[in-house]
């Protein structure tokens, strides 16, 4: 005789396999990975940005070479610094404004360097 207490073997199949809400995957990809998304690009752009001129200022700093980077480099990594921290200002992000704003002081200081060395 057959056990009417067990659920069929179909049942018993569905709590084994995941289901998968396509429209939760759906807004879960538009709200939340696109801005982590689009953070993690900024931060990485940023990092590039202060990153550009260093291995010459090491090599300055090491006395391997004493020819400083080209005006013009140091200007387009202001013009790059002063969009993200305007960015920043519009978005009220202050850990960005801050390490923008540390950027802007080295940058400057480089500039200096280049400038009336």
């Amino acid at each position: 005789m057959e056990d009417l207490s067990k659920p069929p073997i179909k049942e018993q199949l569905k709590n084994f396999v995941p289901s998968f809400d396509l429209e939760k995957i759906t807004e879960f990809c538009k709200t939340k990975l696109t801005a982590a998304t689009a953070e993690t690009i900024a931060w990485i752009g940023l990092i590039l940005i202060h990153a550009a001129t260093i291995p010459t200022m090491i090599a300055v700093m090491s006395g391997l070479t004493e020819k400083m980077p080209s005006v013009d480099l140091v200007l387009f990594i202001w013009a790059g610094l002063s969009l993200f921290f305007v960015r920043a200002a519009i978005l009220k992000d202050m850990l960005m404004v801050v390490t923008i704003g540390f950027g802007f002081v080295i940058h400057t200081v480089l500039m200096a360097l280049v400038l009336f060395k």
